[in-house]
């Protein structure tokens, strides 16, 4: 099993999306955001994804195709 943080900056668009619950149900991830500040025109969150690599790779593309810039900060474990 794999983990990875990332940092995501999400559109403005997109803040009310639940997208960490679609993260763990579509991909089978195990989300743990580890720090946020969202408001009504931005928002930024530091997170861990736990679970397999191809899972965590789709679900990065997936963030990515839908407008969230993301970066990759290190192994989180």
């Amino acid at each position: 099993m794999a983990k990875a943080r990332f940092h995501l900056t999400f559109p403005e668009h997109l803040i009310r999306e639940p997208m960490v619950y679609r993260i763990g149900r579509d991909f089978d991830l195990v989300p743990n955001i580890r720090r946020a500040n969202i408001e009504e025109t931005s928002a930024w969150m530091i997170m861990d994804l736990e679970g397999a690599e191809a899972d965590i790779s789709r679900a990065i593309a997936w963030l990515e195709e839908g407008g969230v810039k993301v970066d990759r900060i290190e192994h989180a474990g």
